[in-house]
């Protein structure tokens, strides 16, 4: 059985991470890799930025905006490979500029069809990103060859956001990476992207990598997916509010999904769903320190000693408090409250419910000024910016009582908004001022792990 290897931007970065990343894919050859690679780091910014300059102001400043992108590369090439090598990626490259350059007038020309061009635009900072890696590790003894993600990906037409079609996924991924695994070839995939039906270049939205990974992963069945970031798997807190977060060994496919939705950046929710379904382990693994272990998400995991694995946290969140005395015994308030936030495509995060008021939370307040005039007309509408969300997590909560006592007797002193246990019964989470939530994260990690200095290690 394979293993998929996903890089980030961060992992192949430069030169000298290209040069790392391919000491880690040569020390695995053994294991039959998949690998699947990100643009370099700011590329898909600035791609992004090119299509914005591209409609507000002309294709030229859009092209020249992004001489320092195709420098990178172009770099990076003549530092790592030999000048032959280095020429075959050469003409590729500027062959994607010219490309690039060609979408981009499409884009000031018709503004309408920006979404799709977008989606072809930023598509080539994982091109380039794999043919270098492709080429880099050719010189490095490794068997290996750049797959066009759009002839492995199938999806849906909408664009910047497409959804992937597992059916042709599956068949299409089968067809253009098994005979390589076969061969020994190293089959070296950019993420994000895909392709509809017709062959029209789509991207899989935020985290787009990582769920590329997944999918190759389930369409093959392999051993397991690793996820190589900057750092070592998951912590139990944010390491830049609280440095000395440690790393956990293990984490069941819910606690991995809560802590991703409320927070934790080194694993995307949607990333985990392919590997459910087909029960595939998810390792997240640190590209600078290859040796140690990182953290294995899997089917199930044993309950932490702590009961808490890890504390999540997310600001720049939004709370609305909808109160009516028509909920009180009714039925369909909920569902017409519900319809308000999906007319405005706005997600709704924490929900909390009495018999006469619902309380909920946003990331997107883009739309709150036309919400909030709809909810109205359903009841009195309160609305509280500045706010953060705290979510600890962890399969002991389950059973275990007191939880909730201990963590707010811990931030006693600090005003809480809003409550809510999740469904699952591995999450509890809670509305805080922002201003306060770094306190309040690193007290309740002194609380629930600072007397425990070693590494949790969940057998």
């Amino acid at each position: 059985m394979s293993i998929v290897m996903k890089f980030g931007g961060t992992s192949v970065a430069d030169a000298v991470a290209l040069e790392n990343v391919a000491a880690i894919v040569a020390a695995h050859r053994v294991d039959g890799p998949v690998v699947v690679v990100s643009a370099m780091s700011g590329v898909t910014d600035a791609l992004l930025a090119s299509t914005r300059v591209a409609v507000e102001r002309t294709a030229d400043e859009a092209t020249a905006s992004l001489d320092e992108t195709f420098r990178r590369h172009r770099e990076a090439a003549g530092q790592l490979l030999p000048l032959h090598s280095a020429e075959t990626f050469i003409g590729y490259l500027n062959n994607a500029a010219t490309r690039v350059s060609q979408l981009l007038e499409t884009t000031a020309n018709d503004p309408s069809s920006q979404r799709k061009t977008q989606d072809a635009v930023v598509s080539f900072g994982e091109m380039l990103s794999s043919a270098l890696l492709a080429e880099v590790l050719k010189c490095r003894g490794v068997n290996a060859r750049q797959v066009d993600p759009r002839h492995c990906v199938i999806t849906t037409d909408e664009y910047t956001c497409a959804a992937p079609l597992m059916t042709e996924t599956v068949a299409k991924s089968q067809q253009s990476l098994l005979p390589l695994i076969e061969e020994n070839v190293v089959p070296v995939v950019g993420g994000f992207v895909g392709a509809t039906a017709d062959g029209t270049t789509t991207t899989l939205g935020r985290g787009g990598s990582d769920y590329t990974a997944a999918l190759l992963g389930a369409a093959l069945s392999v051993a397991e997916i690793q996820i190589w970031t900057d750092v070592t798997g998951v912590l139990t807190a944010d390491p830049r509010v609280v440095p000395d977060a440690q790393t956990v060994e293990r984490l069941s496919y819910g606690e991995a999904a809560e802590l991703a939705y409320f927070g934790a950046k080194v694993l995307h929710p949607k990333t985990i769903q392919p590997a459910i379904e087909d029960r595939i382990p998810v390792r997240i693994c640190n590209s600078r320190a290859p040796r140690e272990r990182g953290t294995l998400v899997g089917p199930q995991t044993e309950t932490s000693p702590r009961t808490i694995k890890a504390i999540a946290h997310k600001t720049g969140v939004t709370t609305v408090q909808i109160t009516s005395a028509r909920m009180l015994g009714a039925y369909g308030f909920l569902r017409a409250l519900f319809e308000v936030f999906e007319r405005h495509r706005t997600v709704v995060d924490v929900v909390t419910t009495s018999e006469v008021s619902v309380s909920l939370s946003l990331d997107d307040d883009s739309a709150l000024p036309l919400i909030v005039a709809e909810l109205e007309r359903l009841g009195t509408v309160r609305v509280e910016k500045g706010r953060a969300i705290i979510c600890v997590v962890g399969e002991g909560l389950r059973g275990t009582p007191g939880i909730a006592a201990r963590v707010f007797s811990t931030i006693s002193d600090i005003n809480v908004t809003l409550i809510s246990q999740g469904a699952s019964s591995i999450n509890f989470t809670f509305a805080i001022e922002e201003t306060r939530v770094e306190e309040a994260v690193r007290r309740l990690h002194d609380a629930f792990f600072s007397r425990h200095k070693t590494q949790i290690n969940i057998r």
